[in-house]
């Protein structure tokens, strides 16, 4: 990824898709903050861990937390649905990127408790995410050599009928 600046309308363009993503009851959990500024950039990127300091000359970063009582909650097993109505909308962001031309890539490596701190997302926020948004450039200098050879090739997918199942659990799904 390149330190080429994400043009405004293109960060409008992201928010706006994340925007209109689906919901539980529409209820939109997700709060984001968008890093692009030099100032928030190195708030953010003094978070990563080593594994992703790649991610280090990406020109936008977007932090997604949530709190689970700003979506559905007294769903009779529980579930976090927070945590899923938040990571709609990043995908809906995800495909918008795409369509702008740009990568945009959710990472899990990073200190939640270190963007708390230095973004002031407020303790009882879940930092879900940290997504990388930029332009694909040649230079590989920042990936590590396991890095280099895992970016030249699709990784491997597990099975159809390990995650899809027809009809009930354990049932390969047949096409």
């Amino acid at each position: 990824m390149g330190p080429k600046p994400v043009e405004p309308e293109k960060v409008s363009a992201l928010v706006e898709a994340m925007r209109l993503s689906a919901s539980c009851n529409n209820n939109q959990p997700w709060r984001v903050v968008i890093c692009r500024t030099p100032e928030a950039l190195a708030k953010a990127r003094m978070a990563l861990t080593r594994g992703n300091v790649w991610a280090t000359r990406a020109p936008l970063i977007m932090v997604v937390s949530a709190k689970q009582p700003d979506d559905c909650h007294d769903l009779s097993d529980q579930r976090n649905y927070f945590l899923f109505s938040s990571g709609l909308s990043v995908g809906q962001m995800l495909l918008r990127a795409i369509d702008l031309g740009m990568i945009a890539h959710p990472i899990a490596g990073y200190d939640p408790l270190a963007l708390k701190r230095e973004l002031a997302i407020p303790n009882e926020y879940v930092v879900i995410t940290m997504v990388i948004v930029g332009y694909l450039d040649d230079d590989a200098t920042l990936l590590s050599d396991k890095q280099k050879v895992i970016e030249l090739a699709r990784p491997e997918r597990k099975p159809i009928g390990e995650n899809f199942f027809d009809g009930g659990w354990g049932a390969p799904f047949q096409g």
